[in-house]
C-alpha cells in the first residue's frame, strides 16, 4: 500500500459514518449477546481459537451480526472475504470459490466467507454454495434477520451452527451512545457535546434495540445542532426528538415478527386483557400490517374463542368487517379497535370447537346412518317419517328422542360452559334433559 492509498483509507474512515466508526473491534468493546460471546462461551471460545466452524448469525436489524463477523476477521488467520447477498450472484460466488481453492492449494490457507443478508439469496444461490461448505472449500458466516428454519435451505442449515443475537437492551444501546460521546478518536469525544440523560432516553428508546438507528440519530443531533458561545453542542430532548421522529417498528409481514404479533395479538384478547390487545393491534397498523387480515382473524376468534358466551361478538366483529370494508383507513381503525375491545372484553367459552370433536368421531369411523325416523317419509319425499316425533307437538317445544346414530346413542360432544350467555343455554339444556321422576 503506497502513501497516496495509505491517506485515502485513513480519509474515508474519518468521513465514515458513525455507526461504522464505532464498530467494535473486540469482545471487550461489543455490547449485548453475553448469551453467546460472553467470557468461556462456545461461540467466542471457537473464535479466539480461529477454530470456527460454518454458522449462520440470526437477529434483527442492528444487533451486532455484522460487529460480530468484523471481530472474527480479526482473529482469523484464514483469509476473509465478504459478499453481500443483496448484490452478489453466482457469479460473485464462483470467483470466491476459485481463489479461495487456489489459495489453499498454493499457501494452504483457508478461507472465511462472510455472506450479509444470506436469506436474500434463492435455493439456486443456496445450493451452489453447498458442495464447498461441505468440502471446507469455505467457512461460511451467514448474517440473517429472518429465521433460518424457513430462509435457508435445509442441506446448508445442517451444515452450520446457528447462533440467535437478540435485541440490544436499554442498557446496551445507552452504553453504546455513551462510548460514541466519549470516544475521542471514532466518535465525539474531542468535541464539546452534552446529551442531556431525557434526550439519550428518548433515542434509545425509538431505536428499541437497534444500535445503528441510534448512532445515526445521534450523529445526526451532533452535526445539525448550532454550538452555543463556548462551543459547546447540547442535545436536549427537543434536539433528539426532530433526530429520529419517528420509530421504525421491526415488522416483516411473511417472517416471525408478523406470526409473533398477531400471536400476541390473539392471545391478548383471548386473555381478556384490553391493553395489550390495543397495544399490539397499534404495532400491526404502524408497521403496515393488512387491516383485512387483522379483522379476519378477530371473526375467527369470535367463534373460537367467545362463541356462546357471547353470541353478539361474532355480529359485532362482522359488523366492524363490513363498516372497514366502507370505510377504509384510517377512519377504519375505528372498527378494528372496536371489534378488537369488544372481544377482549367479552366472556369466553371454546365451546364451539365441539364440531371439530363430531368431525374426528367420523373420521374414525362412527356410524353414519341415519335413524328411520329422521328420514323423510318413505311415501313422500316432502312428508316427515311416520315415526318421527314432532318437537312442536309437546310441552316446551321439546320432546326425547334418538338423534344421534344407534351406535353414538348417549354420545356428547358439545359441553356448555358457565360463561355469559351460555350459562343460560347450559341450564335449559340440564332443564330439557332431566330425567323424568318415577
Amino acid at each position: 500500500m503506497d502513501l497516496f492509498e495509505f491517506s485515502r483509507q485513513e480519509q474515508f474512515k474519518q468521513e465514515a459514518p458513525l455507526a461504522r466508526r464505532m464498530r467494535p473491534r473486540s469482545f471487550e468493546e461489543f455490547a449485548g449477546q453475553e448469551h453467546i460471546v460472553g467470557p468461556g462461551k462456545l461461540l467466542r471460545r471457537a473464535i479466539e481459537a480461529d477454530q470456527l466452524t460454518s454458522i449462520i448469525l440470526w437477529g434483527p436489524p442492528g444487533s451486532g451480526k455484522t460487529t460480530l463477523a468484523s471481530i472474527i476477521a480479526s482473529h482469523t488467520a484464514s483469509e476473509f472475504v465478504t459478499l453481500s447477498a443483496v448484490l452478489a450472484g453466482v457469479k460473485d460466488l464462483r470467483e470466491v470459490i476459485g481463489s479461495a481453492k487456489e489459495r489453499h492449494k498454493l499457501y494452504g490457507r483457508r478461507t472465511v466467507l462472510f455472506v450479509d443478508e444470506i436469506h436474500r439469496w434463492n435455493k439456486t444461490q443456496q445450493d451452489a454454495l453447498l458442495p464447498h461448505v461441505e468440502d471446507g472449500t469455505v467457512i461460511l458466516i451467514g448474517a440473517t434477520t429472518e429465521n433460518p428454519t424457513f430462509e435457508i435451505v435445509g442441506p446448508l442449515l445442517s451444515r452450520s451452527r446457528v447462533f440467535e443475537l437478540k435485541q440490544l437492551t436499554v442498557d446496551d444501546t445507552l452504553a453504546i451512545l455513551r462510548s460514541a460521546l466519549t470516544d475521542p478518536e471514532r466518535g465525539f469525544g474531542m468535541r464539546r457535546v452534552v446529551a442531556e440523560e431525557d434526550a439519550l432516553a428518548f433515542i434509545v428508546r425509538m431505536a428499541d434495540g437497534d444500535a445503528r438507528n441510534a448512532l445515526n440519530a445521534l450523529e445526526l443531533a451532533v452535526l445539525t445542532t448550532p454550538p452555543e458561545a463556548d462551543s459547546t453542542i447540547r442535545i436536549d430532548l427537543p434536539v433528539a426528538q426532530e433526530s429520529i421522529q419517528r420509530r421504525a417498528v421491526r415488522y416483516d409481514k411473511g417472517g416471525d415478527e408478523h406470526y409473533d404479533t398477531i400471536s400476541a395479538f390473539i392471545k391478548s384478547i383471548r386473555g381478556s386483557d384490553p391493553d395489550a390487545a390495543l397495544f399490539w393491534l397499534a404495532k400491526m397498523i404502524t408497521a403496515g400490517e393488512d387491516p383485512r387480515f387483522i379483522m379476519r382473524r378477530l371473526l375467527i376468534l369470535a367463534g373460537e374463542d367467545i362463541g356462546l358466551a357471547d353470541p353478539n361478538g361474532i355480529v359485532v366483529a362482522g359488523a366492524c368487517a363490513q363498516a372497514f370494508e366502507w370505510i377504509g383507513l384510517p377512519e377504519g381503525l375505528f372498527h378494528l379497535g372496536l371489534a378488537t375491545l369488544y372481544l377482549a372484553t367479552a366472556p369466553k367459552s371454546n365451546s364451539v370447537g365441539a364440531v371439530f370433536k363430531a368431525m374426528e368421531m367420523i373420521e374414525r369411523g362412527a356410524s353414519t346412518i341415519v335413524p328411520p325416523h329422521l328420514r323423510t317419509s318413505p311415501r313422500s319425499r316432502n312428508a316427515d317419517h311416520p315415526s318421527y316425533k314432532y318437537p312442536h307437538d309437546h310441552p316446551n317445544h321439546y320432546v326425547d328422542q334418538q338423534y344421534l346414530p344407534e351406535a353414538l346413542a348417549g354420545q356428547q360432544f358439545y359441553s356448555p360452559s358457565e360463561m355469559g350467555y351460555e350459562a343460560h343455554v347450559k341450564e335449559w339444556l340440564t332443564t330439557l334433559h332431566k330425567p323424568k321422576s318415577s
